[in-house]
């Protein structure tokens, strides 16, 4: 059987850090004038060699070249090559017949992926065992992974290649099992292929996961600490008690359910001109925000979008994308061990080094995820204890839903009048700065002394 299929992956590249201190090549770096078609070899680098028998390239020189008509000939813009599709690189039969060994439906979607992948099969093999995602991008990977040859199509083909082998009369494949067989002559492309699709799909989802987690815990952290939050509630509570003041059932309250909050804006006032929400609001930013009507003005609740994306969250969800995760996980590790026997020396590296190298890092990333989930729902469990929230009908648990519900509701509803009373705040301020400006402007800009009858001058006056 081959690896199972990993999810569609993203754009994603991983590449190793340069080594320290590393040898000087002997060669200098050439800078062609036009970007040049690539040449897909190994190279030798006499440097890196050490302590092996000569090499014969120790006594080659390279000779004088003139490149002009050489760049013209090969550079990637001059001859402007447009690459054809890859069913057009596979050769037509002479004759009309042809093996057909896939069934109409399969043969059909082998064929339509054929047209529309403009690549050579050097470019695929070159993506595939040098981990270079440059030409070939990672959907098409996945596309070539998701229509790769099944292991009964492959044995089919081999043994009409086979039999057919010495045979000049011998009916030709058909281009999709010749695409299928191509393929298949890559070093190990199925499991190499899972391999590099699942990294870019496991930072994809470890990043999300962890993006999530970081906003339940600051909704949490702000809804259990911050100073805005803690007044705003202290407002409602001192509010509510005096409306409630003397009811042997509501008054006196040290605190209420949350379910309230949401209600606030439903509480009007006599002349129903305002709300108890508004009023809370408009009381909040004249008595405990120095920066209401500002730009500095701070919001004091969390975000309602902050809050909404947490409600829309699942403690479940996380545990079963992690265990996921982990599952892909040890499956991408039994399939580079597979590579790693089965390989030659000359097709296993930058192979293994480089999914050393990440499966190291992925074990590391998923542990500290998971003790990171493990604290966050920690944090949360303490949190509804301490607002004394209980879980609804068929509940074991408090959800994260049922919490933060209320509280987006709530906070959607005194943003808008928060940022009512801000506007109007504002205004008030500008229409003041304006008339204490236009005081100002009235006075004179100097002020008349009045004559000093005992002067030098008047004296002289008087004589005169």
């Amino acid at each position: 059987m081959g690896p199972p299929p990993p999810p569609p992956a993203p754009g994603f590249g991983l590449r190793l850090p340069p080594t320290a201190q590393e040898a000087v090549p002997a060669k200098p770096v050439i800078e062609p004038p036009k970007p040049m078609k690539p040449l897909y070899w190994t190279r030798i680098q006499l440097h890196t060699k050490k302590n092996t028998s000569p090499l014969v390239w120790e006594t080659i020189d390279e000779p004088a070249v003139e490149f002009g008509e050489f760049v013209e000939l090969f550079a990637k813009g001059a001859v402007k090559e447009k690459k054809k599709p890859i069913s057009d690189t596979i050769s037509k039969a002479k004759t009309k017949q042809v093996v057909k060994l896939l069934s109409n439906k399969r043969s059909q979607a082998v064929g339509i992926l054929m047209s529309s992948i403009h690549l050579d099969m050097k470019d695929i093999q070159n993506a595939v065992l040098n981990m270079d995602n440059t030409v070939v991008d990672l959907e098409t990977l996945q596309a070539l992974y998701e229509n790769r040859a099944q292991a009964e199509e492959i044995d089919g083909i081999k043994k009409h290649v086979e039999s057919t082998k010495d045979k000049e009369d011998a009916k030709p494949l058909d281009k999709p099992e010749q695409f299928l067989h191509q393929l298949s002559q890559i070093s190990h492309f199925s499991e190499r292929v899972f391999c590099i699709l699942f990294q870019s799909t496991f930072h994809e989802c470890i990043t999300l996961i962890l993006r999530k987690m970081e906003i339940l815990q600051r909704v949490c952290k702000t809804l259990q600490s911050s100073k805005g939050v803690l007044q705003v509630l202290g407002l409602v509570l001192a509010f509510g008690n005096f409306m409630n003041g003397g009811n042997r059932s509501r008054g006196q309250a040290d605190g209420f359910t949350l379910d309230i909050l949401p209600k606030l804006k439903d509480v009007k006032s006599s002349d129903n001109s305002m709300s108890l929400l508004s009023y809370i609001v408009a009381y909040y930013l004249r008595h405990f925000d120095e920066d209401a009507g500002r730009e500095t003005c701070a919001y004091p609740l969390p975000e309602p979008q902050d809050l909404f994306q947490a409600s829309q969250m699942k403690f479940e969800d996380f545990q079963r994308d992690l265990r996921k995760l982990r599952k892909d996980l040890n499956a991408c590790s039994a399939e580079t061990e597979k590579v790693y026997k089965l390989s030659s020396e000359e097709n296993l590296q930058p192979f293994k080094g480089k999914m050393e190298e990440f499966l190291n890092h992925a074990k590391l990333e998923l542990e500290t995820q998971e003790k990171q989930l493990a604290d966050t729902q920690k944090i949360f469990l303490g949190l509804s204890v301490s607002f004394s929230v209980k879980p609804k009908a068929g509940e074991k648990d408090v959800s994260l839903n049922t919490f933060f519900s209320i509280w987006h509701e709530f906070s959607t509803d005194f943003k808008e009048q928060w940022k009512k009373q801000n506007k109007l705040m504002l205004q008030q301020r500008v229409k003041k700065a304006e008339e204490c400006f236009k005081q100002a402007r009235q006075k004179p800009d100097y002020n008349v002394m009045p004559k000093n009858t005992t002067g030098i001058k008047a004296k002289l006056g008087k004589k005169i």
